[in-house]
């Protein structure tokens, strides 16, 4: 394919802009992968190639949280396997049906991730030991797992959840930042290698992409380090609600 340097130019400043708010409360695929679909790719095609551009940035964000002592790897390291095999399926499944048909249910689940958070005012603004009951663990387990897979299928707002879920399991909103970077590079690798071996991945694009991805992530990740709670609870509010804004024009809106 070749090269289109308006588009490439386009697409570092969007990827940029992508990977700071991402780095940030997620959503970052809201900008990244649309803009992807613009310059001209299929949509796996363009799902593929934000794979790669995500992986590094997310890559990124997850070392700095983690040189920051925000991810806790004791923690979540057991959930990771099934965050990878989930996505290793979703990213599978894009060649056997339309990532379209997840729009609707994506756009419920927004909507519902927004008026929790909007209704417990003080959540996620202090970290909370919660002792979990087995048939806790194993829902949350498969809740991350089906997060996992709706990254590899599709990916925009994969973020979002991996943090309201980490909310719900007890951490403020700066840990819950730290280790949903580190579940989102694990989903972002497993569909980045389906794809790779399904030849579906843009280099051209996606390297380019993926360079300029990692000084966004970088500044997003310090941004949100140096932030408290409160003003993360805010910035997650408002990305949420963009992107029920974006999804539902998606859905509802003239074609």
């Amino acid at each position: 394919m070749d090269i289109n340097l308006l588009s490439l130019g386009t697409l570092l400043l969007l990827g940029f802009i992508a990977s700071f708010l991402n780095a940030i409360v997620g959503g970052g695929g809201l900008i990244s992968l649309p803009a992807l679909m613009a310059v001209g790719l299929p949509p796996s095609t363009a799902i593929a190639t934000n794979k790669l551009a995500n992986t590094i940035s997310n890559g990124t964000s997850m070392l700095t949280f983690l040189r920051a002592g925000k991810v806790d790897v004791k923690k979540i390291g057991k959930v990771l396997p099934f965050i990878f095999i989930g996505s290793l399926i979703g990213a599978y499944t894009v060649h056997l049906v339309s990532p379209a048909i997840l729009k609707p249910l994506m756009l419920v689940m927004l909507v519902l991730v927004a008026t929790y958070t909007i209704l417990k005012k003080d959540w996620g603004h202090h970290a909370e030991h919660k002792l979990l009951t087995t048939s806790k663990k194993i829902a949350f387990i498969v809740a991350f797992a089906v997060v996992g897979f709706y990254d590899g299928f599709f990916g925009p707002g994969t973020g979002s959840f991996f943090i309201f879920l980490l909310l719900m399991m007890g951490n403020d909103f700066l840990q819950a930042a730290g280790n949903a970077k580190a579940f989102n590079f694990t989903s972002n690798l497993a569909a980045l290698a389906m794809f790779l071996s399904l030849g579906e991945v843009n280099f051209i694009y996606g390297l380019p992409m993926g360079f300029v991805m990692i000084f966004g992530a970088i500044l997003g990740s310090k941004f949100a380090l140096k932030r408290d709670t409160k003003i993360m609870r805010i910035i997650f509010i408002v990305m949420t609600c963009t992107l029920i804004v974006k999804n539902a024009w998606d859905y509802f809106g003239p074609n």
